[in-house]
């Protein structure tokens, strides 16, 4: 089963070779709804750390081209926030290594200045002027300003290493690796995006928090999770649900793994899983994700021995922004990575018979966070 809340899955992991090869993030989205026009608004916020070992007092870049031509590679610990929608915006601060303050031990903590991350505690602000981010692509980001101060209580798990994953992760055989400690997450606080200030309250919050780290970035890269649903059968809204979907096209070394998604319904307390790592339930994935003019759509089926999920999402590409990483090679090799908010949906669920599938629900699914995108190797 999944729903396994582990905190020491949720530390610091960069000992050993991903000390000065790897990343480590934390991620955390939910919606806050603006205090003058009661307008709702989904937020992020990301802790990201990238080759701590090679670092010092100050960050170092990997886009700038000195550090290119020099094969430097970058070091730093990046804090990311933002919001979706049509004013859709990425903002991202940066500390040496020496300045972040880093409990690498159950329960984790990242802090600098003022900016903290642990499990139960968000803070921080970001402020760039658009002469800021002009002068300096190296940041790769928009300007603007940003300040939070949140709360946040995990309610349900996506625990992907029981069973073969737990190995592959000892072995760091996996160059990105997953967990969703929070893949439910109740935030309450307050958010100030520009002159806007917004509050989250944990029922209207309907929060996500999970983390990555590895060596490098999966292609194709493929997530959606929602806690946002009512059922078309009953009408009625599903208060103890949540689902999660990940990967794409893992690779164990220089193997990739093709059609490969973690995905779990965490369905009014029962448990959906399609876990690649967990043969024995003989999961099966299909996925298609497409780029029109104007949309980012996502059509996946996954089933195992007992059920199936079908899930059909769409994105406005307006709300959505072009999210920024660079690896810890130093490359940048995502440059069409879709990031959402808003995406919107439909989910069925089934279960196996004699005669075939049995639908189980069929729900319409809302606030939705996603990614899509691909790069040529």
């Amino acid at each position: 089963m999944f729903n396994k809340h582990d905190k020491k899955r949720n530390i610091y992991m960069l000992d050993g070779s991903f000390a000065k090869k790897g990343y480590d993030w934390w991620w955390h989205s939910f919606t806050g709804k603006n205090n003058r026009t009661g307008e709702e608004k989904q937020f992020f916020i990301e802790f990201f750390i990238c080759n701590p070992a090679l670092g010092g007092k100050d960050p170092v870049f990997g886009q700038l081209p000195e550090n290119k031509e020099a094969g430097i590679r970058p070091s730093y610990l990046m804090v990311k926030a933002g919001c979706w929608g049509r004013d859709h915006c990425q903002l991202h601060r940066f500390f040496g290594i020496d300045g972040a303050d880093i409990h690498k031990g159950a329960p984790f903590s990242v802090s600098a200045d003022d900016c903290f991350c642990s499990e139960k505690k968000l803070r921080g602000s970001i402020s760039l002027t658009p002469e800021e981010v002009l002068s300096h692509p190296e940041y790769m980001c928009d300007s603007g300003s940003i300040q939070w101060d949140l709360e946040m209580k995990k309610i349900t798990a996506f625990n992907v290493g029981y069973g073969a994953g737990s190995f592959f992760r000892r072995l760091k055989a996996f160059e990105m690796f997953w967990h969703a400690e929070g893949m439910k997450t109740l935030y309450s606080g307050t958010v100030k995006f520009g002159d806007d200030e917004y509050t989250v309250t944990p029922e209207g919050s309907f929060g996500y928090a999970d983390k990555n780290w590895g060596r490098d970035f999966t292609s194709p890269w493929i997530w959606l999770a929602s806690s946002s649903m009512r059922s078309r059968i009953t009408g009625k809204t599903l208060n103890n649900s949540v689902f999660d979907i990940g990967g794409g096209r893992p690779k164990i070394g220089a193997l990739a793994l093709e059609n490969k998604l973690l995905g779990a319904f965490y369905y009014e307390g029962a448990e959906l899983e399609y876990n690649f790592t967990k043969f024995w339930t003989m999961p099966k994935t299909k996925f298609r994700c497409r780029e029109t003019e104007d949309e980012i759509i996502w059509q996946i089926l996954q089933s195992n021995t007992k059920n199936a999920m079908l899930t059909e999402i769409r994105c406005r590409k307006e709300d959505m922004l072009l999210v920024n990483y660079e690896a810890p090679d130093g490359s940048k090799r995502h440059n069409r990575l879709w990031n959402g908010g808003n995406g919107k949906g439909r989910v069925r669920i089934f279960s196996h018979t004699d005669r075939g599938y049995k639908l189980i629900d069929d729900i319409d699914v809302t606030r939705i966070g996603c990614e899509y995108g691909e790069y040529d190797e």
